[in-house]
């Protein structure tokens, strides 16, 4: 009966604004949103995802639209399977939900590459997106879902150091989306210049000192971070729910009337989708659903009781402002008042050490240290945001009965390289330049010739991301950068035969640059100086001599992650190999019940794997180093160091199955080895919570 109540309400909906809300046919909203993007997950798992994020109070689901899948190259497009945008948008209609559509193009979002490119490209894409949802009336102005869009993402700082070329795109940008006329706000975060009739909008952990443009828009708040991402050689991020509420409270009784969890589910990230560079396959961010769709306690219910107390104000909270009153040092009292019969308060304090009891209205209330109690009617405090019923959910990873069977490997010739190459040029070559992001990997080959056999020592400079050395065909050392330093040098020792020695060197991407002034001319691959030490002629220089070039691995150009028919070697059972780029393939049958998958690859190295031709991601068991702590208090000001887990453990170990990509029988599990493993030890396991 709710849902045809609220689908009913989205008949040809009128949606504007003043100071106070977002104004639905008329009526002024408290508005709450969470984000869950649509390629992070799989289609058979929304309707699940948006119906527990109806349960836990929200009234909006936020979605970017992700440039890069939808238009992989100019003029051909693809909106099917987890890129199915409009099937996405009509299930958020069909349980009953809001939409926020943030077209952008621009996501950051820890995705590859952003996704930044020309600006009229990006308008030809907008247009594209806005006539999409028109066709299918999906704006709440045609009877849909969608109640706000946003043009350009998190534009401000970027805006700012290109000075008057930034502010006139700015302007360019809100002009030709105002000019689609949806018949629905856009909106533009962390943008202050926004101009009308765009809404600015904050992003951050914090957003209760965030103040719009314009005395006439209403204070929104785009992304409430509920956690943060994670990087591979990095702990995982834990943010507190008691201070996680603390902050919406905050940004409440302040006068805030939208607010947005990012994210609500952060789900996945499949394939070569993850950016930064390093970020894990993994995008759970701590939020309220984890990456697998289960509900993560106490998070979920305990923000689940903050949204019911804040709807019980919704009437006074859009009806008036609020009257701040001194409780004490720390201590404060925001009143709502409409002098109809509405009254609502919220008590804060924000000691984050010290405990409190003030009095408001001749009644005595504890407030615990760096929270906020919400009284819907001025008398009873219904909730407090350090206050936490309920219990942490237990997680484990356990057993399946699905045995891997029928083993078979497949080893890169490194040999042949530069036999069949069709690209040399004189110097180093810019990776993406010519891979074109199609794959992860170059090949740079070149040759030396030396008159008797030498040890020396290779130095090779990498503007990232990773790097494995092979001297005539031997593997000789790896070398790696991190998110805060994506260039590294490689320097190590080698053995030289007398004659012709071939040096290949395979540069590995983790994913591009996402955020940044002109990151779009960063350099990925190896930049150089790439030199010998220790000969007896002296120091070599290959910089820039001939060098030749391979783009993607063979097994890539075979497509050995989707077809039986190669040249694999069947063995009985794959066993501990330190042997690098190998492939391995394997069968195995869908395990009993409905429980979440996952692939446990703790006994690998480096690599990427594939189920029935579906790109689980990147996976790499580098261990977590940070600031880890067994206790955690959520007092006090929150940021990414702090509550950290997982520390001399992998990042990530498990590695998320969708069971919509499983068979009954007969699955086929193809991985590719960068540095050597124990495929035998991989598994499948379910995920359980209790």
């Amino acid at each position: 009966m709710n849902i045809l109540l609220l689908c009913s309400k989205l008949v040809h909906s009128t949606v504007t604004y003043d100071k106070k809300a977002i104004i639905i046919d008329g009526r002024r909203r408290i508005l709450i949103s969470g984000s869950i993007h649509y390629p992070r997950s799989t289609p058979d798992m929304w309707e699940g995802l948006i119906q527990k994020a109806k349960d836990g109070g929200l009234d909006v689901i936020d979605t970017y639209v992700f440039w890069n899948v939808h238009e992989p190259s100019p003029g051909e497009y693809n909106f099917v399977g987890r890129y199915d945008l409009v099937r996405f948008i009509k299930t958020l209609q069909r349980v009953g939900l809001y939409a926020h559509l943030r077209i952008g193009p621009y996501v950051c979002a820890e995705w590859n590459f952003g996704f930044h490119v020309a600006k009229t490209a990006m308008q030809g894409f907008t247009q594209k997106i806005v006539q999409m949802m028109k066709n299918e009336k999906l704006f709440a102005s045609q009877g849909g879902p969608i109640i706000l869009s946003q043009i350009e993402n998190e534009y401000g700082s970027e805006s700012q150091q290109l000075g008057s070329a930034g502010h006139s795109y700015m302007e360019w940008a809100a002009k030709m989306a105002v000019g689609l006329n949806t018949g629905v706000p856009w909106v533009m975060c962390k943008q202050e210049d926004a101009p009308d009739p765009v809404i600015n909008a904050c992003n951050g952990f914090y957003c209760d000192d965030f103040t719009p443009n314009k005395p006439y828009k209403p204070k929104l708040w785009t992304e409430a971070w509920s956690g943060w991402f994670d990087e591979f050689g990095g702990p995982v991020h834990k943010r507190p729910v008691q201070d996680l509420a603390f902050a919406v409270a905050r940004f409440i009784q302040t006068g805030g009337s939208f607010f947005n969890y990012y994210m609500y589910h952060g789900g996945t990230n499949f394939g070569r989708s993850a950016g930064g560079p390093f970020i894990t396959t993994s995008y759970d961010y701590d939020a309220p659903i984890d990456e697998y769709g289960l509900i993560s306690e106490p998070k979920y219910s305990h923000l689940k009781e903050l949204h019911k107390a804040i709807k019980q104000c919704e009437n006074a909270l859009v009806s008036s402002d609020a009257v701040v009153k001194s409780l004490g040092t720390y201590h404060q009292a925001y009143v709502f008042s409409s002098g109809k019969g509405n009254c609502a308060a919220f008590l804060s304090n924000f000691h984050p050490t010290s405990a409190a009891t003030v009095t408001f209205n001749n009644v005595r209330y504890d407030l615990p240290p760096w929270s906020t109690s919400i009284l819907p009617d001025c008398k009873n405090a219904v909730y407090n945001t350090a206050k936490v019923g309920v219990r942490t959910s237990e997680v484990q990873m356990l057993p399946t009965n699905a045995n891997l069977f029928s083993w078979s490997t497949y080893e890169e010739d490194i040999s042949s390289l530069a036999d069949n190459s069709r690209i040399t040029a004189s110097g180093l070559l810019e990776q993406i330049s010519l891979t074109r992001d199609t794959t992860d990997y170059l090949w740079y080959i070149t040759s030396v010739d030396i008159s008797q056999s030498e040890k020396a020592t290779l130095t090779v400079q990498s503007a990232g991301h990773a790097l494995h050395v092979f001297i005539n065909g031997q593997y000789s050392g790896s070398a790696y950068g991190t998110r805060e330093n994506r260039g590294f040098t490689f320097t190590g020792p080698v053995n030289l035969h007398a004659g012709v020695n071939k040096i290949a060197l395979l540069s590995v991407a983790m994913g591009l640059q996402n955020i940044g002034l002109h990151y779009e001319f960063w350099k990925t691959g190896i930049v150089g100086p790439v030199f010998l030490q220790g000969l007896n002629q002296g120091k070599k220089d290959l910089t820039r001599q001939k060098w030749s070039y391979q783009v993607g691995l063979k097994g890539e150009a075979m497509k050995l992650m989707s077809s039986n028919e190669a040249d694999w070697m069947r063995i009985s059972q794959a066993s501990p190999t330190q042997q690098p780029l190998k492939w391995y393939k394997a069968y195995f049958n869908a395990p009993r019940g409905n429980e979440p998958l996952a692939l446990d690859v703790r006994s690998m190295g480096k690599g990427q794997v594939w189920i029935n031709g579906n790109n689980v991601g990147r996976y790499w068991m580098t261990y977590a180093k940070g600031a880890c702590s067994s206790s955690c208090n959520y007092a006090g000001t929150y940021r990414p160091f702090k509550c950290q887990r997982g520390c001399g453990e992998p990042t990530q170990r498990w590695y998320h199955v969708p069971r919509s990509w499983l068979k009954a029988t007969q699955n086929l599990l193809v991985v590719f080895e960068e540095l050597g493993g124990d495929a035998s030890k991989i598994s499948l396991v379910r995920r359980s919570v209790h």
